[in-house]
């Protein structure tokens, strides 16, 4: 919401594109899991507006290219918009970057400031590198696939353990965890175990 309003109430008006892309950034960014590193390379041509035939839903494909070569990401349907605002806004050659120059991390970090959110409630910093954190977070607590999610962002699923294990309870289902033999099963189970 900070973000949105100052792209849309700029504190000086000379401010207003580097607001609108940075708004758009943290949108990007939250909806894809790129690493600030890879968003950073990322060129209008490695990303691709796609009907995807297995949701139905239009999301962006993205070669990613990071340190380990290339990679893929599917965004979910939130980066769309953003994405479309960049091309519309930016009217780019397939070679232009999405995020020259780096200035929307410097806005980032003074919004951040600004509503007090620099630091989480543990003493944590937050960075551009906490909207990676945060797509992983809602990709869990809404149920996804924790292997799917390590793909979909280049990583470990051990390394999504390690990190976001106090998100990944919410997905457990103490249903399936608590489960317990009906009597019949039980003394079947133990009759078995005799013979």
């Amino acid at each position: 919401m900070a973000t949105r309003r100052r792209a849309q109430e700029p504190l000086k008006q000379r401010w207003k594109y580097a607001c609108e892309q940075m708004h758009d950034y943290v949108l990007f960014m939250g909806n894809t899991g790129l690493r600030p590193d890879e968003a950073s390379r990322l060129e209008y041509r490695d990303v691709k507006v796609v009907k995807d035939r297995d949701s139905g839903q239009t999301i962006l494909e993205i070669e990613v290219r990071g340190k380990r070569g290339v990679g893929y990401c599917k965004s979910t349907p939130g980066a769309l918009r953003p994405f479309l605002r960049l091309r519309t806004r930016n009217k780019p050659k397939p070679e232009d970057r999405l995020f020259p120059g780096g200035t929307q991390h410097e806005l980032f970090n003074k919004i951040l400031k600004e509503e007090g959110l620099k630091f989480d409630r543990d003493g944590n910093r937050r960075t551009a590198y906490s909207l990676r954190h945060t797509y992983i977070c809602i990709r869990l607590m809404e149920g996804a696939d924790i292997y799917q999610i390590a793909k979909n962002c280049r990583t470990s699923v051990e390394m999504i353990e390690q990190y976001y294990a106090s998100h990944i309870k919410t997905t457990l289902d103490a249903s399936a965890i608590n489960v317990r033999k009906s009597k019949q099963r039980q003394e079947a189970a133990k009759v078995s175990r005799d013979e």
